[in-house]
């Protein structure tokens, strides 16, 4: 069994997101190596790219997405908006084959439908859906007209997208250009021209293997967690990987890495510096739960009431505060708040991190005294 440190299992985590310095990364192969960025929040997936070296990328994504074509905005994992590469959505719907979604019963119920609607609807996007986008108000009426349910219009017309997410899931459904405050939906393999086809198992064994390059070692738990099922096929998928996976103890606590990224892993230099987090970083969601990033004591400080993960304070590649801020006029005021009193030389990087959120935003930075629990 290989041994490594925390040490050095931060350092390649690190290195992998962007976070360690170095050279402003391709926007879109950032994207791919971090397996998908959060998109709950706009102003978030900008923070995200500006904490891995991409300051002002604004409008980069907006023509990646609406008018390259190279990104893609779905409900992916866990049922969460994501950016991906457009060249990976068929990846990481084929993965979703592999691990179907149970709805018992009362699925149907908390919804309002029955399965005879729910499959119609289904059909139904299948066959409005193009190139050209739909709002909801538009898609709830062309889905309630081609299937014959009239309920389904007002079902949904209502709530998150919930009953849209399958389709989504299954590549028939992603997010086209909105219409000013409209959201509009589009037929992913019209919007994006081309489609390559991916045996389920085969895609969700290469879906671990990135998820294991950005975020590993991990557990089969931990990796479950992340694409949001049941432990048990994440489990199965570990051990069918076989020699690919190489069984690691961190000071005690124990994972799975690729075979091929040892080396790497043992070889990663020590980062030092502060980075200030967004919410939903993808960093913090997936490992929010590793006790040697953020400390069981403190998660509820980060993962907050109605599924909100707070902006956190990294340090090291471990989470050891929170943060927050606000915008009046030109000044924008940060507030940060360290689990522990923080050091000189940690003031000074929160400090320096801070004020380089001033280009980003457009205003000046006003740093509040640094606060401790």
């Amino acid at each position: 069994m290989e041994r490594l440190s925390w040490e050095q299992i931060h350092a390649w985590r690190l290195a992998r997101h962007g976070l360690a310095g170095g050279p402003s990364p391709d926007l879109i192969e950032l994207v791919r190596a971090i397996c998908g960025l959060h998109a709950q929040l706009a102003s978030s997936a900008e923070l995200a790219l500006w904490a891995r070296g991409l300051p002002g990328a604004g409008a980069a994504l907006e023509a990646a997405l609406w008018e390259r074509r190279a990104l893609v905005k779905t409900w992916a994992m866990r049922g969460t908006l994501h950016l991906l590469p457009a060249d990976d959505l068929p990846l990481y719907c084929a993965a979703r084959g592999a691990t179907p979604a149970r709805r018992p019963p009362s699925y149907y119920t908390y919804h309002g439908v029955t399965p005879e609607e729910f499959a119609a609807i289904g059909e139904g996007v299948r066959a409005v859906l193009g190139a050209e986008g739909l709002s909801r108000e538009e898609l709830a009426g062309a889905v309630a007209e081609r299937t014959g349910y009239a309920g389904l219009r007002e079902v949904l017309r209502s709530g998150g997208g919930a009953l849209l997410k399958p389709s989504a899931h299954a590549g028939e459904l992603c997010f086209g250009p909105s219409r000013g405050q409209q959201v509009t939906f589009v037929a992913p393999r019209a919007w994006l021209g081309a489609w390559q086809e991916h045996e389920p198992q085969a895609a969700f064994a290469e879906v671990a293997r990135r998820f294991l390059l950005a975020y590993g070692p991990a557990t089969p738990e931990e990796f479950a967690r992340w694409w949001g099922c049941e432990p048990a096929p994440a489990k199965r998928l570990f051990k069918a990987m076989g020699d690919e996976l190489a069984a690691v103890e961190v000071e005690g606590w124990r994972g799975f890495a690729l075979r091929a990224s040892l080396a790497g892993l043992g070889a990663a230099a020590p980062v030092a510096e502060a980075r200030l987090l967004p919410s939903f970083d993808p960093y913090t969601v997936a490992l929010l739960r590793q006790e040697a990033v953020l400390p069981e004591a403190r998660r509820g400080l980060v993962s907050r009431p109605q599924a909100w993960i707070a902006p956190v304070v990294l340090h090291g590649g471990r989470i050891v505060g929170t943060w927050e801020h606000e915008t009046k006029g030109r000044t924008t005021r940060v507030a940060v708040t360290t689990f522990e009193p923080a050091s000189a030389g940690l003031r000074a990087q929160i400090e320096a991190e801070a004020q380089r959120l001033g280009p980003q935003l457009g205003t000046a930075i006003e740093l509040a005294p640094i606060a401790s629990i």
